[in-house]
Parts: C-alpha cells; sequence; structure tokens
C-alpha cells in the first residue's frame, strides 16, 4: 500500500550566513516516518491557488509548533513575552487550516499549531499565561530542560477519540505531558471541543467532531516518542500513528 504523504509546515529561520530558510525541527519528520508516513515540508509563501493544488495531492497534514502568532490576528494585545511573529507564516498557516477543515483533510496540530486551529475557528489565546490566567502552573519548561522532560498531567475526557487513541478508562484518564510553552487558549473557538486539561484549567487539547482527524494538542508529542509508560509502552508513538492511519484512508 502507498504511504500517505503528510504535509508539515515549516517556519523562516536565517543561515549562519542570514540567507533564510525554511525548517521544520526533526522530530516531526522522523515522527511521521515512524508511523508510516511521508513528511512534506511545505513552503510559507503559496498563495491560495498554489495551496489548494498541493493540499490536493497531500492525504494529511501537521501543524508544527514555534514562534507566537500576531496578538491582533484574535484581538489581543501587545505583550513584552510575546517572540518571533512571523506574519506570512500566520496567514499561511490558518489559510491552510481552513482549507483543511473544508476539504475533510486529516490534520494533527501541536502547540502553536493547535494555537493556530483556536484561532481560525475564531478563538482566542492568552498572550502569556503566568500573567494573564489566575492559578496558573508553570508552563514554558524551555530552554533549560529536556524536550521530553514530563512537566505535568492532564486530564482527558472520557470517550474522546484522544482517550481512545491513548487506550484510557472509560472514565477520564490522566496523561503526563511535557510543556513547552507560554501561551495557550483564552476562548476556545467555534465547533471545537475541549477533550483534555492542564490542573490549572489551561485547555491541553481540542478536537473537531465529525471530521476525519482533527486533534490538535498543546503539548509536543514528537519530544516524547522514546518515553516509555509504566507498562512497557510508547503512548506517544500512538498519537501519530492514529493520524497517518486516518490520512491513509484519504489516498486516492
Amino acid at each position: 500500500m502507498s504511504k500517505p504523504l503528510i504535509g508539515v509546515t515549516t517556519t523562516h529561520l536565517p543561515s549562519k550566513s542570514g540567507h533564510p530558510l525554511l525548517t521544520a525541527a526533526e522530530a516531526y519528520t522522523q515522527s511521521i516516518q515512524h508511523a508510516g508516513g511521508l513528511p512534506v515540508l511545505l513552503p510559507l509563501d503559496m498563495d491560495q491557488e498554489e495551496m489548494q493544488a498541493l493540499l490536493e495531492r497531500l492525504d494529511g497534514v501537521l501543524l508544527t509548533g514555534g514562534g507566537d502568532m500576531d496578538p491582533a490576528r484574535y484581538g489581543g494585545q501587545p505583550h513584552p513575552k510575546v517572540y518571533d511573529v512571523d506574519a506570512v507564516r500566520d496567514r499561511m498557516e490558518l489559510d491552510l487550516t481552513h482549507l483543511a477543515i473544508e476539504q475533510h483533510k486529516p490534520f494533527l496540530c501541536i502547540c502553536r499549531g493547535f494555537q493556530v486551529l483556536n484561532v481560525a475557528l475564531g478563538g482566542s489565546l492568552y498572550e502569556h499565561i503566568e500573567d494573564q490566567h489566575a492559578g496558573a502552573l508553570k508552563h514554558d519548561y524551555f530552554p533549560n530542560y529536556p524536550r521530553s522532560y514530563l512537566a505535568h498531567n492532564i486530564q482527558v475526557k472520557a470517550r474522546c477519540r484522544l482517550a481512545s487513541i491513548f487506550n484510557l478508562d472509560e472514565q477520564d484518564g490522566v496523561l503526563p505531558v511535557n510543556s513547552l510553552h507560554h501561551q495557550g487558549v483564552r476562548q476556545v473557538g467555534t465547533g471545537l471541543e475541549i477533550t483534555a486539561l492542564a490542573p490549572d484549567g489551561i485547555v491541553e487539547a481540542v478536537e473537531l467532531p465529525d471530521h476525519p482527524f482533527g486533534l490538535a494538542v498543546q503539548w509536543h508529542p514528537e519530544w516524547m516518542q522514546e518515553v516509555v509508560s509504566p507498562n512497557g509502552q510508547y503512548p506517544m508513538r500512538r498519537l501519530f500513528q492514529a493520524f497517518i492511519q486516518s490520512a491513509k484512508g484519504d489516498l486516492k
């Protein structure tokens, strides 16, 4: 059987000599490959017609992590902790998200991608959780922590897609995750279902009901592929495996 093609969003990064580069962390592409998919890096300067033509050839889309969105995109305010805003990336990923939803294309969103999905559907963000969410835990375990560091547990809603992927109990289940973000969902976008929360109430996962695979997580599962659970399994691998399995259903 053919392997599904998964479009992976990229970010701008200058080379040491100052030349512009498009990059994505290898952890994303490796996670897709190990789950049985073929990653394809997506340019950021596509117009709607080019994006549409490329999306028709893809079987799924992965929206990756990265810098912050422009607060103006969600009616927010400037904040000194907002960093690495890229207007071109904001525009491209918002357009891509709308197209993936409209065309029922399987997608998985991670960290920034989680926030992009929320904003695309009319939601808003905390510009900086620590300053704006009462009783907030520390969520920005970077840069001086291992990327696989288990920062806190999340509570996963029973009988949702996420609970099914991780084989959690019929009742709400607990899952340990890493935490590499300083922003988070303030108001949830229209049509999104909250399926996991941090102990302080910060939203950690949302799903788009009635979509072939529309799932977004605030943590970084790509950095947890080698984390072993007490039963000797690698739970975060299941997330990519479920995504790729859904993308296989979109193969022509």
